[in-house]
């Protein structure tokens, strides 16, 4: 019974440390990347507290709360130096993208832009036509 839930385990912080490693690499944000490197981190504590469970030691202890503590040290870190990204940062644009971000830069200040002032013009007639009433 304990090989079973030893190796489940195993398994699963595999699959965990895989995921991360490839959230690292496509990111699309180094915030993104941070994340997925302090889980990373973490799938490196479980998969030494599996070892130490399997192998009944207790010396191991002492690396789990420093690597607990690097984790921690890091993702603070990080959080306090993250800048706040534009939102399409790090992300490729499709052509469609690029030619509707070309096109609204095009349009001058006064004009209609993405419907927004048909919109409120066509409420403000209505407001208008029902003060009138």
């Amino acid at each position: 019974m304990m090989l079973a839930a030893v190796m489940a385990a195993a398994v699963l912080v595999a699959v965990a440390a895989l995921l991360a490693l490839v959230r690292v690499e496509r990111g699309p944000s180094m915030l993104d990347r941070a994340v997925a490197l302090d889980t990373l981190t973490v799938t490196l504590v479980c998969a030494i507290a599996i070892e130490a469970i399997w192998s009944r030691r207790t010396e191991t202890i002492p690396i789990l709360v420093a690597l607990s503590m690097v984790g921690f040290v890091g993702s603070v870190t990080m959080a306090r130096f993250a800048g706040k990204e534009p939102e399409d940062e790090g992300r490729v644009r499709t052509p469609e993208e690029v030619a509707a971000q070309a096109r609204a830069a095009d349009v001058p200040r006064g004009e209609q832009r993405d419907g927004v002032r048909a919109i409120d013009a066509e409420d403000d007639a209505e407001s208008a036509g029902g003060a009138q009433r």
